[in-house]
């Protein structure tokens, strides 16, 4: 879809501080936007809303554990409910159901996110510095790049490239390991100004050469692996290329000495502070904020009003990543009208995003097993709509966050869209997903009785379009989901007596199980046509 120019800029916003505000909100800076989190930042101002969703504390959550031991496999080092991340070996049995273990782990942390925009920027920085677990292939490795990313998240940006260039993930993804004088791989140097900090906007212009010379400047690393669980990235001084360096005019004809011995290391240092020297770096990365969270189409008038101001921001700050995102999601252009509802959800904000909103019960951590087992479940389905977390494309990260001109168009086509609706219809009506006599569904009485008046049919339905959508319904479709669904099934004059009635028989009489199902399965069937509009693919 199309909007028009908007020509707001980073000004605070001072417009009204409501519900609606707060539901779009939530809906870019977390997975979904639940209505108890609604409510706490509705009542809250923009200010505090925005420092709580920034500044919120929050520990390395507990490690991934085993949860995979069945009939068919037991692993002899680690117990069953033990996290593996302190695993001495690894070999193909236990790889890839510890990789499966981590992805599932990874959605857990998605459904339970306390009231902070660090999940969101955990997958933002997953997509920028992509690894493909696959292609990794060692569990331990690729958690602690997860945790390296969530560290990070919301901290110092050069701090976190630095951190990156080390991290044993990204060492083995691009080939940095193999990076020696005598045969120097150009691949980490390339991916780290193409797609990690200067980027290929229009004032990039690093040339073929500066790959070349800063591929020599990162010989020398390698993967320190000694013991599995503390495999970290070191400088060896004997594998680096202790010749000068010379860069292109794009970074002023910087000269590299070469450095013998230990003192080679510094040569990182000095290469990352001549990268990020160039102005094209805030502004590539705020390009990148900017479509993540407002919109994919950057004009020439949000490029001056809004991503050379936040490049401004972000490096008088040093390239903290807070004040970028505070100035950003506090401006009048963020609540700006036409930059609402304009974004496809991604598969993992459409899966993550529908538990949480309808509060999916899921088993707790008594029941480990199987609360693995459910949030692989939701993994596996946002994979085949084509997001599958851990596993990007390819080191660009998902096509639908950078190519043109399409972006978050990409999310929606002719094999993804069915699936979606599959999805939620199962959730809704079909079931929902079962394993070892369990089982995850929405429950439609219980969103239903967690709004204001779900006795007043018109405000039921206007309730609900408010929390999952983020514009309203013409009045001609909520008639027909009050009559042609609520009030379906009446003889003569349809009144909205049917439903009031229905509904407090079903609080005052829960044993009557004729009613009791006649309101379920209204609600199942006003909740998946509400979730099979075009509107519910948006945030």
């Amino acid at each position: 879809m199309s909007i028009p120019s908007v020509s707001t800029g980073l000004k605070l916003y001072k417009g009204k501080w409501t519900k609606d505000e707060a539901i779009h909100l939530l809906k870019r800076t977390t997975f979904g936007a639940r209505k108890q989190d609604v409510e706490y930042f509705s009542e809250a101002s923009l200010k505090k809303s925005i420092n709580e969703l920034v500044d919120a504390w929050e520990d390395i959550p507990q490690p991934p554990i085993n949860n995979y031991n069945d009939a068919n496999y037991t692993d002899e080092e680690i117990p069953l409910g033990a996290t593996w991340i302190t695993a001495t070996t690894q070999n193909g049995m236990n790889s890839g159901r510890r990789r499966n273990s981590l992805k599932a782990w990874w959605i857990g942390l998605m459904l339970n996110q306390g009231r902070t925009l660090r999940e969101k920027m955990v997958l933002f920085w997953h997509n920028h510095f992509s690894t493909e677990m696959n292609n990794v292939d060692n569990p331990t490795w690729l958690y602690k790049h997860n945790v390296l990313l969530r560290q990070y998240a919301l901290g110092n940006f050069r701090d976190m490239v630095k951190a990156v260039t080390y991290d044993p993930a990204m060492l083995k993804y691009l080939n940095g390991y193999n990076n020696v004088k005598k045969a120097p791989d150009e691949n980490y140097g390339r991916e780290l100004q193409e797609l990690f900090t200067v980027g290929k906007g229009p004032g990039s212009h690093y040339t073929e050469a500066d790959v070349k010379a800063a591929a020599r400047v990162l010989t020398g690393i390698r993967i320190e692996n000694k013991v599995l669980a503390d495999a970290h990235g070191i400088f060896d001084a004997g594998r680096h290329d202790d010749t000068d360096k010379q860069f292109s005019a794009f970074y002023g004809n910087t000269i590299i000495k070469g450095k013998k011995g230990k003192e080679g290391e510094q040569e990182v240092d000095e290469m990352l502070n001549m990268i990020f020297a160039q102005e094209e770096v805030s502004k590539f990365i705020c390009r990148k904020l900017y479509r993540f969270f407002v919109y994919h189409s950057i004009d020439g008038q949000t490029e001056k009003n809004i991503i050379e101001p936040l490049a401004r921001t972000f490096r008088k700050n040093n390239y903290e990543i807070k004040p970028v995102l505070k100035e950003l999601l506090s401006s009048q252009h963020f609540f700006d009208t036409a930059n609402r509802g304009c974004i496809i959800k991604s598969p993992i904000d459409f899966t993550v995003g529908l538990c949480r909103e309808f509060e999916v019960n899921l088993p707790d951590a008594t029941d480990y097993v199987n609360q693995y087992g459910f949030w692989l479940t939701l993994q596996t389905q946002a994979s085949q709509m084509q997001q599958n977390i851990g596993d990007p494309p390819n080191v660009a990260g998902w096509p639908a966050y950078y190519q043109e001109p399409q972006y978050d168009k990409i999310w929606i086509n002719s094999d993804t869209l069915p699936k979606r609706n599959i999805f939620t219809d199962k959730m809704i009506i079909n079931g929902g997903f079962a394993r070892a006599e369990k089982k995850i569904m929405v429950d439609p009485v219980q969103f239903a009785q967690s709004l204001p008046n779900a006795g007043d049919p018109d405000a039921l339905v206007s309730d609900s379009v408010k929390l999952m959508y983020m514009m309203d319904l013409p009045d001609k479709e909520k008639k027909y989901l009050k009559e042609g669904i609520l009030l379906s099934g009446l003889q003569g004059m349809m009144s909205d007596h049917y439903w009031t009635d229905a509904w407090n028989k079903l609080s005052n009489n829960p044993d009557d199980a004729a009613n009791k199902k006649d309101v379920t399965n209204k609600l199942k069937k006003l909740y998946q046509y509400l979730m099979n509009l075009p509107q519910y693919q948006l945030c």
